[in-house]
């Protein structure tokens, strides 16, 4: 049975891969920045002697070193680490953004993500069975730039780097490294900020959205089967393939969908 802890599980797609991990016998550690989103993420996960919850903020390798010791306490080792968590941002051009986001921002996508890296290597290389750690990618990850999301594009980007030294770095050993492409996930941490845009920049982003978006619950199944599978060292699990990307567009005249019917977007 194997162990995998996921930050910034708390809700989202973090959440929809824990439950998922969950449905395939694997033992998952679930961690957010605050109790009371723990607790009720926690709730909705069965079965529950197969789940903890923690708090943990990935900006602090203290906190993120303690998680890694709690899961290896109640389930004797970490199969898999995912660096999930993030932050969201005000679409906003780069020098009117809130200094306090900017740095949560790169605290949480850069920091945490080295912070992971650091805390599970050595402890996966001294296990016979090694471990595999992966980054969930985003916006930027591929040099794209989106004008009111530079902090989070620049940090994104400086995350797959780490990545790739990773894989080379550590090519000789037991622990594999990787990328998750979850694609475009509509969930409320996409539309934070939203009342900044114009009303055409909304529309324009929703109609995009709705042709190659999908909800969490959907991406997230595929995503774990995918991740349990892959053996190889460098590989980047993506939901949204060329060929699926070129068939939405394709379809998206006679086949409409409403992803943000159960949303309030300003």
């Amino acid at each position: 049975m194997k162990t995998i802890v996921i930050t910034g599980s708390t809700r989202g797609v973090g959440f929809h891969l824990a439950k998922s991990f969950l449905e395939r016998g694997c033992n998952v550690v679930i961690c957010g920045r605050g109790q009371a989103g723990v607790d009720n993420a926690a709730k909705e996960l069965l079965p529950p002697e197969s789940v903890l919850g923690l708090v943990c903020d990935v900006s602090d390798e203290k906190d993120v070193r303690e998680l890694y010791e709690a899961a290896v306490q109640k389930f004797g080792s970490v199969d898999i680490w995912i660096h999930n968590a993030g932050t969201s941002t005000i679409p906003v051009k780069f020098a009117e953004a809130p200094i306090d986001e900017v740095q949560a921002t790169i605290q949480t996508k850069i920091m945490g993500a080295a912070h992971s890296a650091r805390v599970a290597i050595p402890q996966m290389m001294n296990q016979a069975n090694g471990g595999a750690v992966y980054f969930v990618e985003g916006m930027g990850t591929r040099g794209d730039i989106q004008e009111g999301t530079i902090t989070l594009g620049a940090a994104n980007n400086a995350v797959v780097y780490l990545m790739k030294g990773l894989m080379k770095e550590y090519k000789d050993t037991n622990i594999i490294f990787g990328g998750i492409r979850p694609g475009i996930n509509i969930t409320e941490h996409l539309i934070h900020g939203w009342e900044h845009l114009s009303a055409e920049r909304q529309a324009r982003t929703k109609r995009i959205f709705n042709i190659l978006g999908d909800l969490p619950e959907t991406t997230a199944p595929a995503l774990a089967d995918m991740i349990l599978a892959n053996k190889k060292n460098g590989i980047t699990i993506r939901w949204m393939t060329t060929g699926k990307i070129m068939m939405r567009f394709l379809t998206a005249s006679f086949k409409k969908r409403n992803l943000f019917k159960d949303m309030e977007v300003k």
